[in-house]
């Protein structure tokens, strides 16, 4: 993935109603989420929530783990522990490709 098809995953398009058209989820569910602090949608100066791709692919995520039984707190817990085992992931691999270049 690019720096910019990156940047563009995070901005915040989509409107409640319509990233819950497009999840299937409610929207008193997706504030529940927000309020739980499972998804963090960007707001406008007015206050309004827009969400990314990002938010749409973390909300599928969040949608597998509660059909697999898993409450929203575990939830939560899986979802830092997945973000941590990714920073993780990366910075092995940038120590490996530092070694690599020395040898």
């Amino acid at each position: 993935m690019t720096l910019e098809s990156q940047s563009r995953s995070l901005r915040g398009v989509y409107g409640i109603s319509v990233m819950s058209e497009l999840s299937g989820v409610g929207p008193q569910t997706l504030r529940l989420y927000e309020r739980r602090g499972l998804l963090t949608p960007t707001r406008t100066d007015g206050g309004t929530r827009r969400y990314s791709e990002s938010d749409l692919d973390m909300l599928a995520r969040i949608t597998a783990l509660i059909d697999d039984g898993v409450n929203l707190v575990g939830i939560r817990l899986i979802l830092s522990l997945e973000a941590e085992n990714s920073i993780l992931a990366a910075r092995i691999a940038q120590l490996s490709e530092s070694a690599d270049g020395q040898a």
